[in-house]
């Protein structure tokens, strides 16, 4: 999987950068998970992985590339306030299965 950071735009008032982003993969992998893509991203930009949260991916039809969009944030505490719910669960699926746990 190789990832290349397409477009960074800065987002003053929500304090976060919405970065679009490419990942090429071999032709015989799969879409990668959006655990893997977090990391790719962080490795990158080389920031932390609890500040990215990954927006959307979307693998074209016959190909191995896949575009998608990821926010950013300068702190968890602001990814937490302004992140709809779905897309934290989705991007933490440890933190979904352990909070049904202990319901």
């Amino acid at each position: 999987m190789q990832i290349k950071i397409e477009s960074t735009k800065e987002n003053p008032l929500l304090k976060r950068k919405e970065v679009g982003f490419t990942i090429l993969s071999g032709p015989k992998e799969k879409t990668p998970q959006r655990i893997a893509v977090k990391k790719a991203i962080a490795l990158e930009m080389q920031i932390g992985v609890d500040v990215i949260y990954i927006k959307q991916m979307r693998t074209k039809t016959g190909t191995s590339i896949t575009q998608g969009i990821a926010n950013v944030y300068q702190s968890v505490t602001q990814a937490k306030l302004v992140e709809p719910e779905y897309i934290q669960k989705r991007n933490n699926p440890n933190e979904k299965s352990t909070a049904e746990a202990a319901s």
